[in-house]
């Protein structure tokens, strides 16, 4: 399968450091914004402050380190793959991704991958992983990894992570995006998709901001 891209001119941002030393992006009028995953990251702070404290910070930096990398590697075979270039995953990652290739075949029309985008109204930046059609609907499109199910209660942060980004989109090309699909794919099992309205979260991401804002007072 071919899939066929569509080409924006979006203006390029940089990555830079806070006055606090948390990191940011610069916008091409000067303006710094948090990134979008550092604002969600709020959302689950205490959860993972909590366990941190159960298992210990040894632990966890090592189940932390070994997801991180694995999600990694599975979204660039994601991107390569939708790039249509030739992947080839490694034993480790082989059965994940396996089950995962066949469900991005309902991606098609890719307005954006892997793509820095910046949003002067949310005052947020990041890097999107896909705007695409997803089964005839143009989507903010999420590549995540698990070791186990997951249900749609637990990933409110991956929600309005995407609502943010299709903010950010609209924004820079004037095409709005309502929908949003999280593509799980979870260790020795079927992969997850979740779809949900960009409406029914954007809110909590705005809430969110202000919280953030208060806290980091950027």
């Amino acid at each position: 399968m071919k899939f066929n891209h569509i080409q924006h001119d979006i203006q390029k941002i940089t990555r830079a450091t806070a006055f606090d030393g948390s990191r940011v992006y610069r916008t091409p009028t000067g303006n710094a914004y948090p990134s979008v995953t550092s604002v969600t990251g709020l959302h689950k702070a205490d959860i993972i402050k909590a366990w941190r404290a159960k298992v210990g910070n040894k632990v966890a930096n090592e189940i932390s380190s070994r997801a991180a990398s694995r999600g990694t590697r599975v979204h660039s075979l994601c991107e390569n793959y939708l790039n249509n270039e030739a992947v080839q995953p490694d034993m480790f990652d082989f059965e994940m991704w396996d089950s995962i290739r066949p469900v991005l075949h309902n991606i098609d029309n890719i307005h954006a991958l892997e793509t820095q985008l910046y949003s002067d109204h949310l005052e947020v930046a990041g890097t999107v992983d896909c705007i695409a059609e997803y089964e005839g609907e143009l989507s903010v499109i999420d590549f995540k990894t698990s070791r186990r199910r997951k249900t749609a209660d637990m990933i409110d942060d991956y929600f309005m992570q995407c609502s943010a980004y299709a903010v950010a989109f609209e924004e820079r090309t004037k095409i709005p995006v309502a929908k949003l699909v999280i593509i799980m794919a979870v260790d020795d099992d079927e992969p997850l998709v979740f779809k949900e309205k960009r409406d029914n979260w954007i809110d909590g991401f705005i809430n969110l901001r202000k919280e953030y804002k208060k806290i980091r007072s950027i």
